[in-house]
C-alpha cells in the first residue's frame, strides 16, 4: 500500500503574503458602505484569528454583514468553506470569484453596512466587485 499522498490540486495559486490586509469604503451605493479584508490563512485556526482581528475595530464588529469565504490547499486537496453573515447568497459569490481566479490559503471577508434603502442584485455584483479588488490588491504587492 503506497504511503505518499496523491497530489490533484490542478491550479496556478494566488496566495496572499499578508496575514490581514483591509481596504475600506471602496464602493458605496444608495447610503449603504462596503470595505474588503483579506488575508493568508493554513487552516480554521487562523481564519478565527483574522474574523477576530477585523472585529476588534469595533465598526466592524457592529456591521451590518461581514461575508466571508476561504480556500486552504493541503496535501494536494482545496478545502472550502463561506459564511453570508445574513446577506444571502454572499458567501458563494466571494467563494466562485476566489475559484475563478485560483486564489488559495486566503480568506476574504467583505463588509457592508446596510444604507437603508435595499440594493435586490446590486449587492451580489458589488460584493463581487469587492472581492475582485482584494484579489487585485493581493497580487499587484
Amino acid at each position: 500500500m503506497p504511503t505518499q499522498s496523491t497530489r490533484f490540486d490542478f491550479e496556478d495559486k494566488k496566495i496572499p503574503e499578508s496575514s490581514f490586509a483591509l481596504f475600506e469604503k471602496i464602493i458605496e451605493d444608495r447610503g449603504s458602505q462596503y470595505s474588503v479584508s483579506y488575508g493568508k490563512v493554513t487552516g480554521r485556526e487562523d481564519v478565527k484569528k483574522f474574523l477576530k482581528k477585523l472585529k476588534t475595530d469595533k465598526k466592524y464588529a457592529k456591521a451590518t454583514h461581514n461575508t466571508w469565504a476561504t480556500r486552504i490547499s493541503h496535501d494536494g486537496a482545496i478545502f472550502e468553506t463561506k459564511s453570508d453573515d445574513g446577506e444571502t447568497g454572499a458567501g458563494m459569490v466571494i467563494l466562485r470569484v476566489m475559484q475563478k481566479e485560483e486564489v488559495s490559503d486566503c480568506v476574504i471577508c467583505v463588509t457592508r453596512w446596510f444604507g437603508g434603502v435595499k440594493l435586490m442584485g446590486d449587492r451580489f455584483k458589488h460584493v463581487q466587485d469587492a472581492t475582485k479588488y482584494a484579489i487585485e490588491k493581493m497580487v499587484d504587492k
